[in-house]
């Protein structure tokens, strides 16, 4: 585009207004974080595996809540979320719903059975329930789930941090991201929790300023909602059952609910924090205040987007492309409505980077923790000592940081954020749900028929997501947003006209369906493959050995803590006392092979 005189460009540069203050604010935020690494990682004792990657399991229910919702809340979910209520409405705003009955599913299902074995990765599960295949098929999978997703939430603050000042994303990044792994390798868990509760205080008092400064800009509440409400954005419950609708009461309440079920009950990031608390009644209630936190934070995000519309009602600054991507629609509003008072603008983008960091340092440091119990420890006979245990635990934090921080060269050209991260993470975390609920509602699921049917839902899912989001990227696939302006614009821009409409071809219905539902997809197809190998095999006579009861949801363990009756021989329960003495701290009874049962008698 060329320069125009009282242009979008010469307006875009007008509104870059980061002083030398704000760097100021944001520079002492990322100090403070590596004085907290310092802290924990050079004057405290942290020496122990136990130490690095549970804080000693004796945390505090508070920190940890906080931690799990500055974790949780990336930049993705800060500068995403106003973008879909700008673009589509406020009809995503009712997976709050899902979000609380999903807290129900984990305090009652899912965690008292990870929090009563005292594991230190949840995929120590998979190999006491099935076997080493299982496990390491589950740990692999949120091995690629990670490196999918952390280049993402570095890229996103980046993108903020650009629409604010002008400063490159490869410039910040890896700024950002070194400071980050040194005080999640030098401080392990204690450093990443109390970072956490330093960044989400950041977090929470960034977006409360640009919410109670830009409405009072605008002109109120009641400005807001009228706008808002005048172009439809201010939406009630849509109850249409059709799968292809992409947002709707069904697919945000079940779909939403599998979707953080995943996110909180089998991802190692979340259940890592959960383990860290001494009591389960601790845990249980860390779960139910990171709702609480997250649905405040959601609510803070929803509200901005609003906040987007009412300010830009008229002048749609994609359209002039004053903002150059969906997700720097939060930042513009920032510099428009703090722009003029120093140091507002840089709490904003320390806030937005606060996200960022601590998603990033939680999952290194869980990546170490999977690492060390799921890749070395199964397969390697040779004992490491807690000086080489420690440096092993350091160097996975600092190569998986590295690699992530190259991937942002990639993710960059990929398109909306939101919908995106939520699509990738269904090609894996879809069928490592399925997997792990076989293990803990369905006893008569054996190894092989997890291992199958957690492999065909990663095919099935890796097909389905990878060609929507392909349709999507060629155009084949549109959803409709809503009416955007530019009617009121006080500044010149142009509008690139296309003489040709594009040229829309068929595809697949099934690839229509809204992303919301692909994570209950891919359990779904795990599970009833599982199922049906499972079956087979118990047709061609294959024994399986019965799960102990401390390996099962708390519901089913008075249904089957009793042998099954002498003339069923497709079933049999064996009690290894090696497996009992090295977890002496839980109740756990853990099935063996069949031929091994005369050796432990």
């Amino acid at each position: 585009m060329e320069e125009i005189p009282g242009g979008v460009n010469e307006m875009a540069y007008q509104m870059q207004k980061f002083s030398w203050v704000d760097y100021v604010v944001f520079v002492f935020m990322l100090a403070i974080s590596a004085v907290v690494g310092i802290y924990w990682g050079f004057l405290k004792d942290q020496s122990s595996q136990n130490d690095y990657l549970l804080g000693g399991r004796n945390m505090k229910v508070i920190p940890v809540s906080m931690s799990l919702v500055a974790s949780f809340v990336s930049g993705i979910t800060l500068l995403g979320s106003p973008t879909e209520v700008y673009m589509y409405g406020t009809q995503y705003a009712f997976i709050m719903i899902g979000i609380f009955l999903m807290s129900i599913v984990v305090t009652q299902v899912y965690l008292p059975v990870f929090h009563e074995l005292k594991i230190t990765s949840n995929y120590e599960y998979l190999s006491l329930r099935f076997d080493n295949r299982v496990r390491l098929f589950g740990s692999i999978l949120f091995a690629f789930t990670l490196v999918g997703w952390l280049p993402i939430v570095i890229y996103v603050p980046a993108l903020a941090f650009n629409q604010v000042t002008g400063v490159d994303v490869h410039v910040i990044t890896p700024i950002v991201c070194l400071v980050c792994i040194f005080y999640t390798s030098a401080g392990g868990l204690q450093a990443v929790v109390w970072t956490d509760v330093i960044q989400i205080t950041a977090m929470f008092g960034a977006m409360a300023l640009v919410a109670i400064k830009g409405t009072l800009d605008v002109g109120g509440v009641g400005v807001v909602w009228q706008r808002n409400l005048d172009s439809q954005r201010i939406e009630y419950p849509n109850w249409d059952p059709n799968p292809t609708a992409r947002h709707t009461i069904w697919n945000l309440v079940i779909g939403g609910l599998v979707y953080w079920l995943q996110a909180n009950a089998v991802n190692q990031t979340m259940v890592q924090r959960y383990l860290a608390l001494p009591t389960l009644r601790g845990a249980k209630w860390s779960v139910f205040l990171f709702c609480i936190g997250i649905s405040i934070l959601y609510c803070f995000c929803l509200y901005c987007g609003l906040l987007i519309y009412a300010r830009f009602h008229d002048c749609d600054p994609l359209q002039t492309k004053l903002a150059k991507a969906k997700d720097q629609l939060l930042p513009l509003l920032v510099m428009d409505v703090l722009g003029d008072i120093p140091g507002l603008p840089g709490v904003f983008v320390a806030g937005i980077f606060s996200a960022a960091l601590s998603s990033l340092s939680t999952s290194l440091n869980s990546m170490s923790a999977v690492v060390l119990e799921d890749f070395y420890k199964p397969f390697f006979k040779r004992q490491l000592s807690e000086r080489q245990t420690n440096w092993l635990l350091k160097g996975v934090v600092i190569l998986l940081g590295c690699v992530c921080l190259a991937l942002v060269f990639i993710v960059e050209k990929m398109g909306t954020i939101l919908q995106l991260t939520m699509t990738l993470e269904a090609m894996t975390m879809g069928p490592q749900l399925g997997v792990f609920t076989m293990g803990i509602l369905m006893p008569w699921v054996d190894a092989t028929g997890a291992l199958i049917g957690g492999m065909c839902g990663l095919v099935t899912m890796s097909w389905w997501c990878l060609s929507a989001q392909l349709a999507i990227a060629r155009g084949q696939i549109v959803h409709p947003h809503k009416h955007l302006s530019t009617v009121g614009c006080q500044y010149n821009f142009t509008i690139p006209h296309t003489t040709e409409p594009p040229v829309i071809t068929q595809v697949s219905p099934v690839l229509h369906v809204s992303y919301m539902w692909y994570t209950l997809a891919g359990a779904l197809v795990a599970i009833c493959a599982g199922l049906a190998v499972s079956q087979v095999n118990r047709w061609l006579g294959k024994v399986h050995v019965l799960p102990s009861p401390n390996l099962l949801a708390p519901q089913l363990r008075g249904l089957y803590k009793d042998p099954p009756h002498p003339g069923d021989d497709s079933y049999i329960r064996a009690y290894d006392s090696k497996k009992v003495e090295r977890n002496k701290n839980s109740t756990a009874i853990n099935m063996i092979p069949i031929n091994e049962i005369e050796e432990i008698g």
